[in-house]
């Protein structure tokens, strides 16, 4: 007999059925992360894929040679095209791998004595393959070894399928320079595109055999990595979008050396390490040729030093340090005295290096001779003698200098006939009375664009003496920017001089920048390269094509370096940290674009630089 439905079971039974049917329309509406994360169409051929508008290809890797060293896939890793690289690995129960290496012992021994019995000579092939099987048999009998299953998939991105046919030829050369091989995964390139896409699923298994020394090899984080806990920030890493955070004073010396062409981005950059230095406690020191510092140390309340002949400003190259370290203290007239000759060599017009790097001797030995005499006589007639409690005793100046050895027999007068022009002549005044100037401040800028060309090299040389000697009387962490370091490099003395600053700045917590655009004199001399040699931090912008061949030669630079460094964009350059380096671009705020400048943007306003898609600054929006 037929069970009567209660009509209040029936209108129960309708609203769940509408229940449902709402839900499932409203689940049919949602927009699930597979549907936002999906492209807007993808195709699939035999030898290629073309997801949206991009273009795909999968290639793998089926042969490798008998021994891989570690570092063979960074070249892969750090090739500037858009890849996507798939590894799995997995472990394989030593005892069977020991089964099966017993066999194929076996198997070659056997093969081996074959051979012998019909007369053929040796097989290098079977022996080489004997040797590996014994080899790892007895490592992992031991333990020292695991084995394991590999598969490395490579996919690579285009906008056209010419050139996505250009990159597989340079990823399948890059490999077949160290007897890698690999091929296109044909009628499999849904599954290549499947293994590497992040969600770990191997459907090619294309897979090589490996032990644990071979497998690591393929470690895939070979990028060189700058990034300190402390120190300031120089850039982006271009290899892997890292941050490149440092400290010079963590390095063996704290000297950095920037080579670039002009306006490739040098004083930008050394500018902006100065500004960010500053903030975590060093004090900057700059020899500013060009007036390309004073609106940076405007904004930072530095000290801006002038220096002309008809400024008021003085520096007496004969002021002494004021040396704390007994020690010290007993060298500091004698040192002082070795670098007053260097100086009155490049016055009086001595030691200068050629075009052809020969040396133009200035003074023949009886004048250095009573020109050595002459200082000592000077300063002992101020009462300054090797006796440390003497040397807080009024310095003598220039002109003291003139009159001793006015008076002296030999050579005297005709030295003190040639000093004259700096005590009585064109150039007397700016250093030939007591020093008026104090670098007590955070940043001290010193301006040498007003003076003479033939006064600038003193001019460097006496700054960067008075620097030193308050270096090593006031002992703190300091940065000493010598821009265009080449005209120092053009006299033997003031080279010496400053390859000495290099040498020994880190005693006295120094870190010396030296920039130049002149590369080839530079590093033509023997004394440049011997500076390069003391630097721990090198920067290498854009180079003329003369220039990269200098640079290549002394920094062992790649062919890839080589090519990169003559087209590099503004602010984009090598990066050398102790033994690591990279592909850097220099980045700023828009406040500290404002601050660095020299050069007005297009509005008067300062706009913030404008940002390329990947996140850097466009290389438009350098002013340098």
């Amino acid at each position: 007999m037929a069970k009567k439905l209660d009509p209040i079971d029936i209108a129960a039974q309708q609203r769940e059925a509408e229940q449902v049917e709402v839900e499932q329309a409203f689940l049919k509406g949602m927009t699930t992360l597979r549907d936002l994360i999906a492209p807007s169409s993808l195709e699939i051929h035999s030898s290629h894929f073309r997801l949206g508008t991009k273009y795909g290809r999968t290639l793998y890797v089926y042969g490798y040679p008998r021994q891989i060293y570690t570092g063979w896939l960074s070249t892969l890793i750090n090739i500037d095209e858009v890849l996507d690289i798939s590894m799995f690995i997995y472990p394989v129960d030593s005892q069977v791998v020991l089964n099966n290496l017993r066999k194929k012992v076996t198997q070659l021994e056997a093969s081996m004595s074959i051979n012998s019995e019909k007369g053929k000579t040796r097989d290098p092939g079977i022996e080489a393959a004997m040797a590996d099987a014994e080899e790892l048999r007895d490592q992992l009998q031991v333990g020292a070894e695991r084995f394991f299953r590999y598969g490395l998939y490579v996919t690579l991105y285009a906008d056209s399928l010419d050139e996505l046919s250009f990159v597989q030829h340079k990823i399948e050369t890059l490999f077949g320079q160290q007897l890698i091989f690999s091929k296109v995964a044909s009628s499999q390139q849904e599954q290549g595109m499947n293994s590497t896409i992040p969600q770990m699923s191997d459907q090619l298994q294309i897979r090589r055999n490996m032990n644990t020394g071979a497998i690591s090899t393929s470690f895939p984080f070979t990028s060189a990595d700058l990034t300190q806990e402390k120190g300031v920030l120089y850039g982006i890493n271009m290899h892997n979008n890292g941050l490149v955070i440092f400290d010079r004073f963590s390095l063996e010396n704290a000297n950095m050396v920037v080579f670039a062409k002009s306006g490739a981005g040098k004083s930008f950059t050394v500018k902006l390490e100065a500004l960010r230095s500053m903030m975590v406690g060093s004090d900057v020191l700059i020899i500013d040729p060009e007036n390309e510092y004073q609106k940076l140390s405007d904004a930072v309340g530095g000290s801006y030093i002038r220096l002309s002949l008809n400024a008021d400003t003085r520096i007496n190259p004969f002021d002494l340090p004021r040396v704390i370290d007994s020690e010290e203290a007993d060298d500091a007239l004698r040192a002082n005295l070795v670098t007053l000759h260097g100086l009155l060599r490049l016055m009086l017009g001595g030691s200068q290096m050629t075009a052809g790097g020969q040396l133009m001797a200035g003074l023949n030995p009886a004048e250095e001779a009573d020109l050595d005499q002459g200082l000592i006589d000077t300063y002992a007639r101020a009462g300054i003698t090797s006796d440390p409690l003497t040397h807080n005793s009024l310095p003598p100046t220039i002109s003291d200098l003139y009159d001793t050895l006015l008076h002296m027999g030999g050579t005297g007068p005709a030295l003190a006939q040639r000093l004259r022009k700096y005590t009585s002549g064109t150039f007397a005044g700016i250093f030939s009375q007591q020093s008026n100037i104090d670098i007590n401040n955070h940043m001290v800028v010193f301006n040498i664009r007003d003076l003479e060309d033939e006064l600038r090299p003193v001019a460097m040389y006496i700054v960067l003496s008075h620097i030193w000697n308050i270096t090593r009387s006031q002992q703190r962490k300091r940065m000493l920017i010598v821009d265009e370091a080449w005209q120092l490099m053009k006299y033997d003395d003031s080279a010496n001089f400053l390859f000495s600053l290099a040498k020994r700045a880190r005693k006295y917590y120094l870190g010396l920048t030296t920039i130049t655009q002149d590369v080839e004199d530079f590093m033509g001399s023997k004394m440049g390269r011997a500076i390069v040699a003391n630097s721990s931090m090198q920067l290498l912008l854009k180079q003329s094509s003369s220039a990269v061949d200098v640079l290549s030669d002394v920094f062992k630079l790649t062919e890839e370096e080589k090519k990169r460094l003559a087209n590099f964009p503004v602010g984009q350059g090598l990066f050398f940290a102790g033994q690591n380096h990279v592909h850097i671009q220099i980045q700023a705020s828009p406040t500290e674009q404002g601050l660095i400048s020299t050069t007005p943007l297009r509005n008067t306003a300062a706009p913030a630089p404008t940002q390329t898609n990947n996140g850097y600054m466009n290389p438009g929006e350098y002013s340098v």
